[in-house]
């Protein structure tokens, strides 16, 4: 399996991961062999990267921190979640916290995971893909803050709604009163539900305030932020940049955004959090083609925690009309790096 550009993937060739509606719903299953529709269909619908299955690394698998199943669970909760604030429904509580309970349960079971965000982002999902990744990067690094259970529970209901303000009609991140930005507005939501601590209230509030007092609803800084919002920060941080188009009109790729959250680490964002995050992130993820400085190229076909620039690269080379395949350890050849990401 390989992560490429969708510009790069060719009729005939197979999914090697499933993608999913916004609901949680299977769009297209991991094995479906693409057509021109299909991939015409995917680029139009936003996607720009997809798994796709390759005999020369048959063998690769990206190891994931949740289930399908309880990632579709997740996404499928949020919707009723979000759609009973815009209709005044009884919120599904119960359903809600047993998903919960389950993401952390797998979370605590791979904490030791190099986290990488690869699943297929579309202008359908986007919304609840991205609050399921800040969910996930958010407890994980709760777990290594030794956070409890009850505590990693607030934090993992902020975090997936922590955008919850933008389900109001009348929000405006624009205006001059603060009290139209969807982080007021969130708050006023999940305050006024009474299955909520008013800690899930003060992420949706706080995530975009900032060390420095420059951040917004209230202009708060350092410490007058509470903890489980500067994670959620860091988080949020991290997705929306991940997924966010330059002015070149591509995307940033993992290993220059994690660039910029170093840039912003201890002004913007908290410096520990963001050291605390940098040890879980696989800045180049499994499956993503490289150049190496010995001008070789290949695959990354493995991790090692705590050295997130320093995967296990499989080349790929030419002899005699076939190909042969080697792999490098980036943590053993130390005066080898990673000069070019080619997918």
């Amino acid at each position: 399996m390989r992560y490429i550009q969708i510009d790069a993937v060719e009729p005939g060739q197979y999914l090697g991961k499933t993608i999913f509606n916004g609901n949680g719903t299977v769009m297209l299953a991991e094995g479906v062999q693409l057509t021109v529709f299909m991939i015409n269909t995917l680029r139009r619908i936003g996607v720009t990267m997809l798994f796709i299955q390759d005999p020369g690394f048959a063998d690769l698998k990206v190891e994931e921190a949740l289930t399908e199943e309880t990632k579709r669970n997740v996404m499928q909760r949020m919707g009723e979640t979000l759609e009973a604030f815009r209709s005044g429904r009884e919120l599904p509580m119960r359903s809600m916290s047993l998903s919960m309970d389950r993401l952390i349960e797998e979370l605590l079971e791979k904490k030791e995971i190099m986290l990488q965000l690869t699943d297929i982002r579309t202008r359908d999902n986007e919304q609840y893909l991205h609050a399921l990744n800040v969910c996930t990067i958010a407890v994980l690094m709760g777990a290594q803050l030794e956070l409890t259970h009850v505590q990693l529970k607030e934090l993992a209901i902020g975090a997936l709604l922590h955008d919850a303000g933008k389900v109001e009609e009348g929000h405006d991140d624009e205006a001059e009163d603060m009290r139209k930005h969807h982080t007021w507005r969130g708050f006023e939501l999940l305050k006024a539900k009474k299955h909520f601590s008013l800690l899930v209230a003060h992420v949706a509030f706080q995530h975009h305030e900032t060390l420095d007092g420059e951040g917004v609803p209230r202009g708060l800084g350092g410490e007058q932020i509470h903890l489980y919002a500067k994670i959620v920060a860091v988080a949020n941080t991290y997705d929306n940049l991940l997924n966010r188009e330059g002015e070149d009109g591509r995307r940033l790729l993992p290993h220059e955004v994690t660039e910029h959250l170093m840039g912003m680490a201890g002004t913007k964002l908290d410096r520990e959090l963001v050291i605390a995050f940098l040890r879980m992130i696989s800045i180049y993820p499994t499956g993503i083609s490289v150049r190496l400085s010995t001008k070789e190229t290949g695959v990354v076909v493995g991790q090692h925690r705590g050295l997130p620039g320093r995967p296990i690269v499989r080349v790929i080379q030419k002899r005699d009309d076939e190909l042969e395949y080697r792999e490098v350890d980036l943590a053993r050849h130390t005066t080898t790096f990673i000069e070019a990401v080619l997918s």
